[in-house]
């Protein structure tokens, strides 16, 4: 029942604040705002739909640099998913995500189609065959294809698009959250947790879920009841970069959690020390602190929507090397248990990648190889050996023993430490 205790005087002590959304809070949330599209201009690779996600929930809107990512989704990554497709690789995650950015843009979601084996379909339809073989992996192996974060993501964007989700599909979801299957390592996972609730939510709103309607309360009530648990004692749910997920899978399942809740001023207070500086991070917390969710794309209208916001130009910051430098040891840990240990001197200030660089450029047997994700450039390669989501593994990171909720281009090294980099199961 800690958790519980500490959740419900964390929100006693944020409800006697006064509850502002005018004055500093608004100054936050235009900032934020601006700092998403602003990540627009130096955003490298695919363009992300989750921002997309992110800026038409928002309240104010720069239509046309929405307009501008808008045609690059269908573009780009619409591309990159056909390629996908085409090599028979999963992409329920990525297409589940594209179709509610455009849903977010009012978009017809009916002239957007793929072709596999001379077959034109369209994009929700891709969708939900996608799902099956979600589905009959869980049947022999009791998880999905990918993963439950993307199985989650794949019933809510059908159902926010008005697809009914076959119940075979959400009761796979249903026994997963019974059964306790939402881990990642050793840990549950709070983003997988949120992400189902909101699936689950918008189908009970459906009312197409016809197996069992109690079965379907009960596995909303322990997402509730799992994430109030994941509440930390700053006001987090699970770490810093997973709040804003649980923040709207609360408020979507009607949480009496609002604006001036210890989770949201947690959030308010991260973002003021700079904490999301991560565009992916943000486009997921900023909905959060408008008290809007993925579930609100189902009933926007995209009519007289505000078009006042404007990015005022900026001198370029020009960020000096640090002349202090800092020792961090590289401890590499294969899947057989075998482990190696470097070490390297890095500028203080230098993120983890950048370290990686440096040690990679001594040439005394350390490589590594990245590849792209909405968060930015992950492991999957370390030495020659792979961490690959297909063998159902990754490169778990940690600093001093502690895990890292940030990616290797995010996390700052300011002092001295040893990272720790495991291959890992999941």
């Amino acid at each position: 029942m800690l958790p519980l205790v500490i959740y419900a005087g964390l929100l006693a002590l944020a409800s006697s604040k006064p509850c502002d959304t005018e004055g500093a809070n608004r100054e936050l949330l235009l900032s934020l705002n601006k700092d998403l599209l602003r990540s627009l201009e130096s955003q490298e690779g695919l363009p992300n739909p989750s921002v997309h996600l992110a800026l038409r929930l928002s309240d104010g809107h720069n239509l046309a640099k929405e307009n501008e990512l808008l045609n690059r989704l269908k573009s780009d990554l619409h591309n990159d998913i056909q390629s996908s497709l085409t090599n028979s690789k999963p992409v329920t995650g990525i297409m589940a995500l594209y179709s509610l950015a455009l849903r977010s843009s009012c978009f017809d979601l009916n002239t957007i189609t793929f072709t596999i084996n001379d077959k034109n379909e369209t994009l929700l339809t891709h969708l939900k065959k996608q799902m099956e073989p979600e589905k009959e992996h869980i049947a022999f192996s009791q998880r999905p294809l990918t993963n439950y974060y993307q199985y989650s993501l794949g019933v809510l964007a059908l159902c926010v698009n008005g697809i009914r989700v076959n119940n075979h599909v959400s009761h796979k979801l249903i026994k997963a959250v019974d059964h306790e299957h939402f881990k990642h390592g050793d840990a549950e996972s709070v983003d997988t947790y949120a992400m189902a609730g909101m699936g689950l939510q918008c189908v009970k709103h459906s009312g197409s879920y016809v197996h069992s309607v109690a079965e379907l309360d009960i596995a909303l009530s322990k997402i509730k009841q799992k994430l109030l648990a994941s509440y930390r004692t700053d006001g987090h749910i699970g770490n810093e970069f997973s709040t804003g997920l649980a923040v709207q899978a609360l408020l979507a399942m009607g949480s009496e959690v609002a604006d001036c809740a210890a989770a949201m001023e947690a959030m308010r207070t991260a973002a003021r020390n700079n904490i999301y500086h991560n565009p992916m991070a943000v486009s997921q917390m900023l909905p959060a602190l408008q008290k809007k969710s993925y579930l609100s794309v189902k009933s926007k209208e995209c009519l007289n929507e505000d078009d006042t916001l404007l990015l005022e130009p900026q001198d370029p910051v020009v960020v000096l090397p640090s002349k202090t430098k800092v020792n961090v040891m590289v401890e590499v840990v294969t899947s057989s248990g075998e482990a190696g240990v470097y070490s390297v001197d890095v500028p203080k200030g230098n993120s983890l990648l950048e370290a990686l660089e440096l040690l990679k450029g001594k040439n005394i047997g350390f490589t590594f190889e990245t590849e792209s994700s909405l968060w930015g450039p992950y492991l999957s390669a370390v030495n020659g050996e792979q961490a690959r989501q297909s063998d159902r593994r990754y490169w778990h990171l940690s600093s001093d023993g502690a895990a890292l909720t940030q990616s290797v281009d995010d996390f700052k090294i300011k002092t001295a430490q040893k990272i720790t980099i495991k291959n890992t199961s999941y």
